[in-house]
């Protein structure tokens, strides 16, 4: 070889990214553990009365202390792991699930309690860790797959978990059940120590060549769909449960948790091939989700029958598939060239905003007006979020 073309030669690492056994490893430690973190909550009313709060007049707040604390810890930790290492922040994040569970399940007061679920949000925050770690290692197309599985795995434990909780309910009460669900992390970081650290793979270049220019998408845009989004989907849950026994009077359990696992359903369902067909247009599919998520949440309130509440819950899934999955392609797009760690930090402090300001929302306005009320709330600001979106594709 010639010395002119030694020096256009630049030596190329071998890829280190990670490959799909290993995006589905990460997956499944996300998904078992948020088994714990997920299914307990519905059953708050049950655990409290053990723990001297007899009417569980607690629970409502109780509920949304980890979201709190896991939104207020997650920049914190975000930047931690751009500085220390992803992988070592990520079982961090899982051990802290191990030590909270352990001591919500030993707890044998009130206020000993509460310091558990503060200390799960504050040293979980397993899905920005989580997704900050593969975003060290992936980027594009292969990024926002892999969090848009990373939204299955969500959507499968939301399913699952209540449904587990409530069949060992009989032999080990749902308070005790928090020592059982502390095995589950620890199983998830025993798993993802043998994994490597993340670091994305070096593209061939050659001597001479300019670098190409990285655009991150708009932080400023994802940030406020984020919000929208997450607000407008999670305000119809808390009184879902309400909604459907004054729309559907004498409707056994069983359909009721169907009708409130409909839309994850969906996800589970078609969340692949939505990926695939918006993939290159992130921007239409997130202004046709929040459009389905408003036409679906203002069907909730005329639905008066199984079939039309059915169809109502459907139209939300639709909405929650296209808007997910988008969300995850627009987040790819902002992650380039951005330390990954920082910025899905700041994204699940925004989401759990929504998530707060969704259940205060909902209390707020179903105390005033009725269960229906806060069905209403989303769809107006589905539609609102949805016109921004369109607007936003308009000046690009």
């Amino acid at each position: 070889m010639s010395t002119a073309a030694a020096e256009r030669t630049v030596t190329v690492p071998a890829p280190a990214g990670l490959d799909r056994r290993q995006v589905h490893a990460i997956a499944a430690c996300y998904f078992v553990a948020s088994f714990a973190a997920l299914g307990l909550p519905p059953f708050l009313t049950q655990i409290l009365p053990g723990l001297g709060d007899a009417d569980g007049s607690w629970a409502g707040v109780l509920y949304i202390v980890p979201t709190v604390f896991s939104g207020l810890g997650a920049p914190l930790w975000g930047r931690l792991a751009d500085r220390f290492g992803r992988k070592r922040l990520l079982l961090r994040a899982q051990l802290g699930l191990t030590v909270s569970f352990l001591i919500a399940g030993w707890a044998d007061s009130l206020p000993a309690f509460t310091v558990a679920l503060v200390l799960q949000g504050f040293l979980g925050g397993t899905f920005a860790a989580t997704n900050g770690y593969l975003a060290a290692a992936l980027e594009g197309p292969g990024l926002s797959k892999a969090l848009t599985l990373m939204q299955g795995s969500a959507r499968a434990s939301l399913v699952a978990a209540p449904i587990l909780v409530g069949a060992l309910s009989p032999w080990i009460s749902p308070h005790r059940q928090y020592l059982v669900m502390a095995v589950l992390p620890l199983l998830a970081a025993g798993l993802l120590a043998l994994l490597p650290e993340p670091s994305r793979p070096v593209r061939p270049s050659t001597a001479g060549q300019q670098p190409a220019t990285v655009v991150p998408g708009s932080l400023k845009l994802l940030y406020t769909v984020e919000f929208a989004f997450v607000f407008s989907t999670i305000i119809s849950f808390p009184y879902l449960v309400a909604l459907v026994e004054q729309k559907l009077p004498g409707v056994s359990g069983t359909v009721t948790g169907l009708l409130f696992a409909l839309p994850h359903l969906c996800y589970l369902a078609a969340a692949g091939r939505v990926h695939a067909r918006f993939l290159e247009r992130p921007r239409t599919g997130l202004a046709i989700g929040f459009a389905f998520v408003a036409l679906g949440l203002a069907a909730h309130g005329p639905a008066s029958s199984l079939l039309t509440f059915t169809l109502a819950r459907l139209l939300l899934g639709i909405g929650l598939t296209l808007g997910l999955v988008c969300l995850s392609v627009l987040a790819a797009e902002a992650c380039r060239g951005r330390a990954p760690g920082r910025m899905f930090g700041s994204l699940e402090f925004v989401s759990k905003g929504g998530a707060v300001a969704a259940g205060v929302v909902a209390a707020l306005v179903n105390s005033a007006f009725g269960p229906t009320a806060p069905v209403l709330a989303g769809t107006a600001t589905a539609l609102v979020a949805a016109a921004l979106v369109l607007l936003s594709r308009r000046s690009n």
